[in-house]
């Protein structure tokens, strides 16, 4: 990424940036365009990729969940290109933030996970992966898409600060606590047994 003054303007841009695009709430306009039930009074109520699936349009699960990752990137190769690698870590956090918390939804957002993986590839790509790899890894043994998620947003961090720097794994580490506070209900579940699986009926 190429360097870029950092002052506070420069990063207040680039953040609103982020979450503007961050934002874009793809699962429900999808959804909306294809006439199915508004997400949002179905399954967990989210607006992200799993529950949209929940509709049983698999299509519009798996584009949801492309678009969600892509506003990320984004978010970030924007930043980078015309403000500089500081900007693009400001983007970042905007864009996960902006999906977490879209003021157009009152902040009732995603879980993130999609949008997490997204700025990853667009700051550090070989860190994505490690996130992809450990998602599908822990998934496949586990059955647990939300575990997959936990666990995968935990070793980026640490793949962050082995390969790249502190400074990207500073921010990767922040926007795992935010994603593990949106999983709260999950990590419940998790805990007393009652987590759905991948691929279960009802």
């Amino acid at each position: 990424m190429p360097d870029a003054p950092s002052s506070a303007p420069v990063l207040l841009v680039a953040l609103a940036l982020g979450y503007l695009l961050g934002s874009i709430p793809f699962g429900l306009l999808l959804t909306r365009l294809a006439g199915t039930r508004d997400i949002r009074s179905i399954g967990s109520g989210n607006i992200g990729a799993t529950n949209v699936l929940r509709t049983g349009r698999k299509d519009l699960a798996a584009a949801t969940l492309l678009l969600d990752a892509l506003k990320g990137t984004a978010a970030v190769l924007i930043a980078s290109h015309f403000l500089g690698a500081p900007a693009a870590m400001a983007a970042a956090f905007g864009a996960f933030l902006g999906h977490i918390a879209p003021v157009w939804l009152r902040f009732q957002g995603g879980k993130g996970v999609a949008t997490f993986l997204g700025v990853t590839l667009g700051l550090a790509w070989p860190v994505a992966l490690v996130f992809a790899v450990v998602w599908l890894a822990t998934a496949y043994f586990t059955r647990y898409s939300s575990l997959a998620a936990l666990i995968a947003s935990v070793a980026t961090v640490a793949a962050a600060a082995a390969l790249v720097n502190d400074r990207l794994a500073l921010l990767l580490a922040l926007l795992a606590i935010l994603l593990w506070i949106k999983h709260h209900a999950n990590i419940r579940r998790l805990l007393d047994g009652s987590e759905g699986k991948i691929g279960a009926k009802g």
